[in-house]
């Protein structure tokens, strides 16, 4: 977040951030991992383009964190808190959260790994 600012202004800048539908199921889609942008594509069914708009506005917000291993990606909360605050707003709309798991036919390394395809996550 911004310096110099008052807390209710970086609060309010917290809010505006992950306030936005896409930007809560990707936050969720990450959870307590760190997924590529590929599997989020999976996870999520949305263009690469598309998810890589609402990352950048995380990662410039410090919301996410990002990690480049060769080819890929990775994605991570800077704080696993924001999954309690949205889980916390969740329960006070009464609302449940979807559980966010990946096709079976993603072909992400992670999910590779997940399934014992090691020979092809190399």
């Amino acid at each position: 977040m911004t310096a110099n600012i008052s807390p209710f202004d970086e609060i309010t800048e917290l809010f505006q951030v992950i306030g936005q539908p896409a930007r809560l199921q990707i936050l969720l889609a990450i959870g307590t991992g760190e997924p590529c942008v590929c599997h989020l594509e999976a996870v999520l069914g949305w263009r690469q383009a598309y998810l890589s708009q609402h990352l950048m506005a995380l990662r410039k917000a410090g919301v996410v964190n990002d990690r480049r291993v060769g080819r890929n990606i990775h994605y991570r909360l800077k704080d696993p808190g924001v999954l309690d605050l949205i889980q916390q707003a969740a329960e006070l709309e009464g609302q449940s959260l979807p559980r966010l798991s990946p096709s079976a036919d993603c072909n992400c390394p992670n999910c590779k790994h997940e399934r014992g395809c090691e020979q092809d996550c190399k």
